[in-house]
């Protein structure tokens, strides 16, 4: 199930408020592992959604497929199976 940003920023909200009302006493597993995956995952979203509006751009404004996959390194086909649909 994929999350919306706005469900991931009041978890991490939640999580903040939560962390901060335990007492001073309480010993908890270090996390800062799994906050980064968290934090570079939210970093590798926003990057796909401006790649793909980047790719919508090049679209409207005419570029082929090629030149679009040219950009990409990757294959015509891979561009096109994969911001085919996300593109109008």
């Amino acid at each position: 199930m994929r999350h919306t940003d706005e469900e991931i920023e009041r978890a991490a909200l939640r999580f903040e408020q939560l962390a901060d009302a335990l007492p001073d006493n309480v010993e908890f597993d270090d996390v800062s592992e799994l906050r980064a995956i968290a934090e570079t995952s939210e970093r590798v979203r926003a990057d796909e959604a401006r790649l793909t509006e980047a790719v919508a751009v090049a679209r409207a404004h005419g570029h082929s497929w090629n030149h679009i996959a040219t950009a990409l390194g990757v294959s015509r086909q891979a561009a096109r199976q994969k911001y085919a649909d996300k593109v109008a």
